[in-house]
């Protein structure tokens, strides 16, 4: 059974808090919209579509604990709600694709709707948000089977598997559907420092799944690579430029190399919301930095000097010339992606 990281009961909105696993699924209500910052904030929830998912049930609890009365006063609510979000996280594109998607429909919505009825069709939206993203992620794990279908060994960076998304996954999603079709190659789950989302989430879901998944180091990648055991390497985006240029979580840049030089094909998995076209390059892509202390303890235990300085960048940029494709919900791009991914979204 696929894991969902968010879902809604009798109107309630629930998220598993994802820095306790593996060892602890720890369900918990989110009630405000400070609440769902904070989760994002602080990766209880993570993964850029999942964000995405997130933001558009924030912005209606954001509503819901205002004082608007009508369509208008909706209006300004969901504008201070909308800044308040994006400064949760400032890389993933989802984040502000679906604040602004929020907004916009709510402009859409009758002025002259009282109360209770905006507040419904806020929310049905917001639920419709996360089973599009569903749908997406099925999407994309059709028409990249087909891309993997004949390799034994896989190497996967980080989490972009159901726990990242509404469902399913963007570069595990393809894994998922082999698996359906009675196909199972191993897959190499890089643990992924500082914050351990391949060790600690990638390789969870993966075995309660029931597929052939290895844990490596992430500076183990390369000489698993030489040594042939993977044919490809797929990982998710949490912002792709217009270019094909991706931001992805720190290590993917490194991993675009190695694939390189051992002529493995890197793939991309992510929503076609998360390519920003009015991005041009990945010079303009804004990377996180996260605290210090993440670098400095390795699983709450102290493994540097306190008091030492530390460069802690959470995401990388991998330039267009190392990727081999884009897949998306609309199919799959390939170079030049300035054409490719022009076209797709035309599609």
């Amino acid at each position: 059974m696929l894991l969902m990281p968010l879902w809604t009961k009798e109107n309630k909105i629930f998220i598993v808090d994802q820095t306790q696993l593996p060892k602890t699924w720890s369900e918990t209500e989110i009630t405000t919209i400070e609440e769902m910052h904070y989760a994002i904030k602080t990766l209880m929830v993570r993964g850029a579509p999942a964000i995405g998912n997130a933001a558009a049930f924030g912005m209606y609890l954001g509503a819901k604990n205002s004082g608007f009365t009508d369509g208008d006063s909706l209006k300004d609510v969901l504008k201070q709600a909308g800044d308040y979000l994006a400064t949760a996280r400032p890389t993933a594109v989802n984040l502000f694709w679906a604040i602004g998607h929020m907004q916009h429909f709510a402009d859409g919505l009758p002025k002259d709707a009282d109360r209770d009825a905006l507040l419904t069709a806020l929310f049905t939206e917001a639920k419709a948000v996360l089973n599009r993203d569903i749908a997406t992620c099925k999407a994309i794990g059709r028409h990249g089977a087909g891309l993997l279908k004949h390799c034994s060994g896989i190497l996967t960076h980080c989490n972009a598997g159901a726990l990242a998304t509404g469902a399913y996954g963007t570069a595990l999603a393809p894994i998922y559907t082999l698996l359906e079709q009675g196909i199972r190659p191993k897959v190499y789950s890089d643990e992924t420092r500082p914050l351990l989302q391949g060790s600690r989430l990638t390789a969870y879901e993966l075995q309660r799944s029931g597929a052939d998944v290895v844990t490596i180091c992430d500076n183990m990648a390369g000489y698993v690579m030489a040594q042939g055991k993977v044919q490809a390497v797929i990982v998710g985006a949490d912002r792709i430029a217009a270019n094909g240029d991706t931001a992805n979580k720190i290590g993917t840049y490194s991993l675009g190399v190695l694939a390189k030089y051992h002529g493995i094909p890197l793939y991309i998995a992510a929503p076609f919301t998360t390519v920003d076209f009015d991005c041009i390059d990945g010079r303009g892509i804004p990377i996180e930095e996260r605290k210090a202390d993440e670098v400095r303890t390795f699983c709450g235990v102290q493994s540097a000097p306190i008091d030492i300085p530390v460069y802690n960048p959470a995401f990388d940029v991998t330039p267009n010339e190392l990727i081999t494709a884009i897949i998306t919900e609309n199919g799959v791009a390939y170079p030049p992606f300035a054409e490719s991914l022009a076209q797709l979204k035309k599609a």
